[in-house]
């Protein structure tokens, strides 16, 4: 199932989905084009990235 972030704002088709339920693996797509193939990311790379946007990377921030 697809989910977006609480923080997109409620907008219809505006921000980047994020599928569960798959083993180790991260898909993430944008919502604007639903039927385009997703970038699938690794299960740490994705942590590693969350864990970057909200400042928790251990000094690493993005800019």
């Amino acid at each position: 199932m697809w989910r977006k972030s609480s923080y997109s704002g409620g907008g219809a088709n505006d921000c980047v989905e994020v599928a569960d339920g798959y083993a180790g693996v991260v898909p993430v797509r944008d919502s604007k084009v639903p039927a385009a193939r997703p970038v699938v990311f690794s299960g740490r790379s994705w942590a590693g990235f969350v864990a970057g946007v909200k400042g928790e990377a251990g000094g690493c921030t993005f800019g």
